[in-house]
């Protein structure tokens, strides 16, 4: 069954970091791309960043908006896609989500296109409070 699993949500206080992880199972995720998006209360998805593969290293891209606080890394060997966020903003409280689209969809130089992605986990909360 090809899935994805979000994991490591919870209440940071302002200012703390927090690494979300994506377990991948059912395909080699080192042949997708992925996505994070986070949802908050009331609001539409966003992206808040992706990681491509292709020739060579591939590519990341984020939103201008995520300010440099925001890291996606892989891990090819446990099959997992990690999400840092660091200076957590009450503004990011949010369900986060991460997603698998096919290597060449979904991460681009320039945007990141949610419709590009059939694979999409459940979900993990991050609460920013003090």
């Amino acid at each position: 069954q090809v899935q994805v699993v979000e994991s490591g949500g919870r209440l940071v206080h302002p200012g703390g970091s927090l690494r979300l992880s994506c377990q991948a199972s059912g395909f080699d995720s080192a042949y997708y791309a992925f996505g994070w998006f986070r949802q908050a209360p009331g609001k539409g998805r966003e992206g808040v960043g992706c990681t491509s593969v292709g020739v060579g290293k591939g590519f990341s891209w984020y939103p201008d908006s995520a300010e440099g606080r925001f890291s996606i890394s892989r891990d090819k060997d446990k099959n997992m896609v990690y999400l840092q966020i660091d200076n957590l903003k009450p503004e990011d409280t949010a369900v986060y989500y991460c997603a698998a689209a096919q290597a060449g969809y979904g991460c681009y130089r320039s945007r990141t296109t949610p419709s590009d992605y059939d694979t999409w986990g459940q979900g993990t909360p991050v609460t920013v409070s003090s």
